[in-house]
C-alpha cells in the first residue's frame, strides 16, 4: 500500500482538528499558543503534500512552508513576550483573565 496524497491531507485535518479544539477550548494561554502552531503544521504538512503530488518539480509547496514557519517562529517569541509582561501584571495566564481592554 503507498502513501497518497489523501492520507497526508487526512492526518493534516486530523492536526489541524486538534489545534482548533485546543485553541476553542483550553484558557491557558501557552496551551493555546501551541495549539495555533499545531495548526501552523497542519498547513504546512498540506502545503508540502500538495506540492509533491500535484507539481513535483516545483518546490512551491515547500518555500511556502518555510515561510510560515518563519512566521510562526516570530508569533511565538511576541506570544510568549506579550503571555510573560501579562503574567508580571495579573500573576496568571488564564486567557478568561485577561481583561485590560475593558473599561
Amino acid at each position: 500500500m503507498t502513501v497518497g496524497l489523501e492520507h497526508y491531507l487526512i492526518l493534516s485535518a486530523i492536526l489541524f482538528s486538534i489545534g482548533l479544539y485546543g485553541v476553542l477550548s483550553k484558557r491557558n494561554a501557552v496551551v493555546i499558543l501551541m495549539c495555533i502552531e499545531i495548526m501552523l503544521n497542519a498547513v504546512n504538512i498540506a502545503l508540502v503534500a500538495f506540492s509533491r503530488y500535484i507539481v513535483p518539480t516545483a518546490l512551491t509547496g515547500q518555500i511556502f512552508a518555510l515561510f510560515v514557519m518563519v512566521v510562526a517562529a516570530a508569533e511565538v517569541a511576541v506570544g510568549i513576550a506579550i503571555i510573560m509582561a501579562i503574567y508580571r501584571s495579573r500573576d496568571s495566564v488564564e486567557v478568561d483573565k485577561y481583561d485590560l481592554m475593558k473599561w
